[in-house]
């Protein structure tokens, strides 16, 4: 009998460290850019675009997306995810993150017009000087009413967290649970014992 009622809360430790491991795989919404099914994905109200960073002169092919690793030269890479974007304009502007947008020429560090990409693909290229916190603007349609605004870094050094410690952090939740169970438990038995 007391097996059985040990197996509940070893269940239960089981599900929280299975949730944990869900969620420390996946990365966290960064404005209108995210990390879904291993591609970045920038979302402009209906629709999808696949984003891709590379820095060739500092980390040769490899990606990224959301915050940008260094300073220098950065190409960017948005593919339309679907056809209904291509009869579409599509704007692109990189801006200095000054807590303030009133004078948007001032603060641009790149404008592509809006224009048609019957291909479904935009490729640019950005040099950025020095590190600093930017927005990204990407504005879809005619009467530009659709509008992805997502905030990004450039080299700012960030203390990485590998996703083993959010297990370790889930786990040492679910124990701890488990040991408030029995301790919680133990209490009611010992007061109704003194009770009878």
């Amino acid at each position: 009998m007391m097996s059985l009622q040990f197996l509940k809360p070893v269940g239960l430790c089981l599900v929280m460290v299975a949730i944990g491991v869900s969620f420390s795989t996946q990365a966290q919404a960064h404005g209108g850019l995210a990390l879904a099914e291993d591609m970045c994905r920038l979302t402009i109200g209906p629709y999808n675009m696949h984003f891709t960073g590379y820095q060739p002169d500092n980390s040769r092919n490899k990606e990224f997306c959301e915050d940008i690793p260094a300073t220098g030269r950065t190409v960017v890479v948005l593919d339309y995810m679907e056809d209904a974007l291509r009869p579409l304009t599509t704007e692109i502007r990189v801006i200095r993150d000054t807590g303030s947008e009133q004078d948007l020429q001032a603060i641009t560090v790149l404008h592509l017009p809006p224009k048609v990409y019957p291909a479904g693909s935009i490729n640019f290229e950005c040099s950025f000087d020095k590190p600093g916190k930017f927005i990204g603007l990407v504005t879809v349609g005619d009467k530009q009413d659709l509008v992805s605004r997502f905030p990004f870094s450039v080299g700012e050094t960030k203390i990485p967290m590998p996703p083993g410690y959010f297990m370790i952090a889930f786990a040492g939740i679910a124990v701890v649970g488990v040991v408030m169970f029995f301790l919680l438990r133990g209490r009611g038995k010992t007061s109704d014992s003194t009770v009878s």
